[in-house]
């Protein structure tokens, strides 16, 4: 690794400290990190929408087609000038006069987010769903297909946990008849089965989290602490006095930010001992 690249690494490293910083509390440091994401998670979404979206279909020149683009508009697919009409209009939200406008073009792009969405939703949350719940049950396989085998999602087993677990999950949103006798004995089994469906989506989401966390730490650790020591001992020609004063400063940066907290915290507490004497 030369040191420009180890320069790169170090401001990583430097902001991934800053958004840990906000475990301690919201500090200077964590708000340039997270002004910075989304200042360049703007700017990158800006210039992918003008390079991928305007440019290619909004251009004023003439290719070899033979086809003219004329105000931005090519003369062969004329309908594209709706769009840009529609967009145009997007910013009179900027005009207190003209800012009803805005929501002509906001109005189609929300019916058409919807209109593309629910499909889509349908499909993946309540078609398959319900596929999977009117497969046939095999009972053959009825432990799994490979000997004994309780997760294998082909087995009957698992089949017709779906089947009875479905049914009773919507037997406990069913309210026109008492949750009492069989009806409420599979109400509370529906109950279990979402409480299990709940834990495992965020059993998920939680175990997403902390492999991102645990992807952080291995980056301090292998690509900035291993690389600025050169404890691995590995030959790297690049390697200089640079690496290590870099690592330094920013561990005394932090280390002064501590004190200075330290040094106010108590500050204010001697400051409110003195209120309560007087």
């Amino acid at each position: 690794m030369d040191f420009t690249t180890f320069l790169w690494t170090t401001f990583g490293a430097f902001l991934t400290l800053c958004i840990f910083s906000f475990l301690y509390k919201d500090n200077p440091f964590y708000k340039f990190a997270e002004h910075l994401f989304v200042g360049l998670s703007a700017g990158y979404f800006a210039m992918i929408l003008w390079h991928n979206g305007l440019i290619p279909k909004l251009m004023f020149e003439r290719l070899d087609d033979g086809n003219w683009y004329f105000l931005w508009v090519d003369s062969s697919k004329w309908w594209y000038l709706v769009p840009a009409l529609l967009g145009i209009l997007m910013w009179t939200r900027f005009s207190k006069k003209y800012q009803w406008v805005s929501r002509w073009p906001l109005a189609m792009y929300i019916g058409i987010g919807a209109g593309t969405a629910i499909p889509a939703e349908m499909r993946a949350r309540v078609n398959e769903q319900l596929s999977a719940m009117m497969r046939e049950i095999n009972w053959s396989h009825f432990f799994g297909t490979d000997g004994v085998n309780l997760l294998d999602t082909a087995s009957g087993l698992s089949q017709l946990i779906v089947f009875v677990g479905a049914l009773c999950a919507l037997i406990y949103f069913f309210f026109s008849k008492a949750h009492t006798g069989v009806i409420g004995g599979m109400a509370k089994f529906g109950i279990w089965i979402l409480m299990i469906g709940f834990g495992a989506s965020f059993g998920f989401t939680v175990m997403a989290r902390i492999s991102l966390f645990i992807n952080r730490m291995q980056f301090l650790d292998q690509q900035w602490i291993t690389t600025a020591h050169n404890t691995a001992q590995t030959p790297n020609p690049n390697y200089h006095w640079g690496y290590p004063a870099l690592f330094y400063s920013l561990l005394v940066l932090a280390l002064a930010y501590i004190l200075w907290e330290l040094i106010s915290f108590l500050r204010r507490r001697a400051g409110s001992e003195t209120k309560q004497a007087m």
